[in-house]
């Protein structure tokens, strides 16, 4: 493997070098990439729930390396898992090249063979993409076709199969997506109108071989979507909406009922002020290119979370998963600078963001009914199932003085733990967290951080405190501790410190990092896709590097 790892970028060189003799438009090639290798030393901590791993060691790491020639591009990443890293997916197990493509461009025409990431509209029918920390990568291997030659007009397809860790989906994905700017297409009519219009649409199918015994599986599930941009100089207007035929699956219980999504957006910007509303309705609109699969494997479609992404650890203690099967939600944000010299901004200016997100279940009646009862459930279109979610919070930054500047944020947050996680029994979850981020820069060499937060809760495990120091000195080196301490725990036994404590170098593309301590068990979440992370206890590596 070290072999065919050192040949492949020699290989590249030699046959674009070929090429280049006869295929116009290749320049000068370049290799450029990145590799990380993340591992972990496991210590059994029955306190925290943390198990004992028979490898003591896990490691998870990928290098990218992508050659570019004129309008040639050629690139391949090799990933190991030895083993996977608590958290991830167990089947990413071993080592592998799994993704790998070659791209031309010629003259408005682009071609892609191998792997491929790509989003039609806001991706609520298709979007392959990849999120290392999330373990999640959906990539379609086959053939990308993309047309931009005539002004206005993009029309792209694909046609593949998804990546499902080592191996592909059974299903087989066809897709394509068109989108017309008419102030383009149209050229100097549309020369003296400030508003710029995008249309789009696409349809994506999947085909999967009917084995099931029992069930009339259709074999061919079709999903489209239509799309509006309306665009000014400060507003920007957006809206899609989509239909999927039945499509039973191990997701909705095998139900026959067809899926629709509906997403709008708007968003205002000024100086010193910016205004984004966002909401959505998800009727049944999983989709899969694998009828029979779980988790974050085989999905087609990507279905964001319209709520704050929190950085800090208690802020996002109860994150949001988006529910395929069902949602109502919607999301509002205002942010505002005062200006500097005013009572509000002082000498700096203050910048203030307000968020509100909220999310509910669908108003929905099963059916029972002999003739209906195949599809499931019928919902009302204008009612609102239980609360999902709520999550209403403000934000504070302020530069103090040239050596010292803040935010603060506070919020309350509820959290349907049996809907969002599965479980059963639980109460909606109610939280107040508040946040003290401060950044004092002592001299020039050195600059500390500290993060106090607290989340106050009577449910699950209660309320915690958190605490966090981190010391940056001169341009490469940085040091920090943290603790989380859930204090209000019930259970006294479980009233326990969760320490850690970090080191890391970095020098130009380079980062080191190693850490000691114990990892709270809790879920991890990034736009509404999510994975769970167990308790750990041990020592912690990472190594980044891009060139």
């Amino acid at each position: 493997m070290k072999k065919i790892l050192i040949l492949i970028p020699v290989a590249l060189t030699g046959i674009v070098g070929a090429l280049q003799a006869q295929i116009p438009g290749l320049g000068n090639g370049q290799i450029h990439g990145n590799f990380q290798i993340d591992a972990q030393y496991y210590n059994p901590d029955s306190a925290i729930g943390a198990p004992a791993v028979p490898e003591k060691a896990l490691s998870n790491g990928f290098g990218n390396l992508i050659y570019t020639n004129g309008k040639f591009m050629a690139g391949i990443r090799y990933e190991h898992y030895l083993n996977v890293m608590q958290g991830f997916p167990v089947e990413y197990k071993g080592t592998g090249i799994p993704y790998r493509f070659a791209t031309y461009n010629n003259d408005g025409l682009e071609i892609t063979v191998g792997s491929s990431y790509d989003q039609f509209g806001s991706g609520i029918v298709y979007r392959a993409f990849e999120d290392r920390g999330l373990g999640y990568d959906n990539a379609l291997d086959g053939a990308r076709v993309r047309f931009t030659k005539v002004k206005g007009l993009a029309i792209k397809g694909v046609w593949g199969k998804q990546r499902t860790f080592f191996t592909s989906s059974p299903g087989i994905v066809r897709g394509i997506d068109g989108e017309i700017n008419l102030n383009e297409l149209l050229g100097h009519k549309m020369d003296s109108c400030k508003t710029t219009f995008i249309l789009g649409g696409n349809f994506v199918s999947r085909y999967q071989i009917d084995q099931n015994p029992l069930l009339d599986m259709p074999q061919n599930v079709g999903a489209w979507s239509a799309r509006m941009n309306i665009i000014r100089p400060k507003l920007n207007l957006f809206g899609e909406w989509g239909y999927k035929i039945n499509d039973p699956t191990l997701g909705n219980n095998y139900i026959y009922k067809p899926g629709t999504a509906l997403f709008v957006s708007a968003t205002y910007a000024t100086k010193g002020l910016g205004i984004m509303v966002a909401a959505k309705q998800i009727d049944n609109f999983g989709f899969r290119s694998d009828r029979d699969a779980a988790g974050n494997t085989a999905i087609i479609n990507y279905l964001p979370a319209l709520t704050k992404q929190h950085t800090y650890q208690l802020a996002a203690y109860y994150p949001y998963a988006t529910q395929p099967n069902g949602e109502i939600s919607w999301q509002a944000e205002i942010g505002y600078k005062f200006k500097k010299g005013t009572a509000l901004g002082g000498k700096y200016g203050t910048s203030l963001t307000l968020n509100y997100s909220q999310a509910h279940g669908l108003d929905s009646t099963e059916l029972h009914d002999e003739a209906t009862t195949a599809l499931g459930y019928e919902t009302n279109l204008f009612g609102l199932g239980a609360l999902y979610f709520q999550d209403v919070n403000i934000e504070v930054f302020k530069k103090f003085s040239p050596n010292f500047k803040g935010t603060f944020l506070t919020g309350v947050l509820q959290y349907n733990k049996n809907v969002i996680e599965g479980k059963i029994g639980y109460p909606i979850i109610m939280t107040h967290y508040i946040v003290f981020d401060l950044i004092f820069k002592l001299n020039d060499k050195m600059t500390l951080r500290t993060d106090l937060e607290h989340m106050y809760a009577k449910e699950d495990f209660g309320s915690w405190g958190m605490g966090l120091a981190e010391l940056t000195i001169g341009e490469h080196f940085f040091v920090a501790a943290m603790d989380q301490y859930n204090y209000g725990n019930k259970h006294e036994d479980l009233r326990i410190h969760y320490m850690n404590a970090q080191a890391g170098y970095y020098w130009g593309t380079n980062r080191i990092v190693v850490g000691y301590g114990k990892q709270r068990a809790g879920i991890f979440c990034v736009g509404g896709v999510c994975r769970f992370v167990p308790a750990s206890n041990g020592f912690t590596l990472s190594i980044t590097s891009s060139f």
